[in-house]
């Protein structure tokens, strides 16, 4: 029986791709490392639902320090677009229905730098409230695909994998969820690219399909 829940964000709970990544290709031209025009959207997907650290350095930013650099004039540039963030119809209604069942703990395991999650999320939308554990890319020392945030959740639940699905939207999110044994539910409403979690336990083709497994 599946009574602990653990969710990625971006993707999955809401929609950013259209704030993270033109900022991201932006800093990248900015600093020299130019993209193709016909690569920038598959760049885009490619590079969504990672850490930013993670994301300038498979772009090719080499150097640590210019990767801090860069990170932090990316975030600043894209949360001037933070207009563009949409919640994905039936999320607030689902996690509720969730929340209200006294066998169901609902936790965040996510990349989201940790201040990133307290003032441009939680600040942001009333359903953060609902959450029991939250994990973020400063409170493990790996990140997905690696299985630490994922298993972190599951500690600070009490939790065992056999009790657990995570849900998220990336390859990178399937990968993280099955090396710490537990299920993963795809987030296909909000995957870039749905093709690559398609073979997964549970698939979402809206946020209330999670009421059903």
């Amino acid at each position: 029986m599946i009574k602990n829940y653990i969710f990625d964000i971006d993707g999955t709970l809401i929609n950013t791709i259209d704030m993270y990544m033109p900022a991201m290709i932006e800093i990248l031209e900015k600093h020299g490392y130019h993209t193709d025009p016909a690569d920038v959207e598959q760049k885009k997907h490619d590079l969504f639902g990672i850490t930013g650290m993670d994301a300038l350095k498979i772009a090719g930013v080499a150097d640590d320090k210019l990767r801090r650099q860069m990170q932090q004039e990316w975030f600043k540039l894209a949360y001037q677009r933070e207009d563009r963030i949409q919640v994905f119809d039936g999320i607030p209604e689902t996690l509720l229905k969730l929340s209200q069942s006294p066998d169901i703990q609902i936790a965040i395991a996510t990349s989201k730098l940790r201040d990133e999650y307290d003032n441009h999320f939680a600040n942001l939308f009333t359903f953060a409230n609902l959450f029991d554990i939250v994990i973020t890319s400063n409170d493990t020392d790996r990140h997905k695909p690696d299985p630490e945030p994922v298993l972190a959740a599951l500690d600070q639940m009490h939790a065992t994998p056999e009790t657990a699905v995570y849900i998220g939207d990336t390859i990178n999110d399937e990968k993280a969820a099955h090396a710490a044994g537990v299920k993963f539910a795809a987030a296909l409403y909000g995957a870039a690219n749905p093709e690559k979690i398609m073979d997964s336990e549970f698939l979402l083709h809206q946020p209330a399909d999670l009421l059903k497994i």
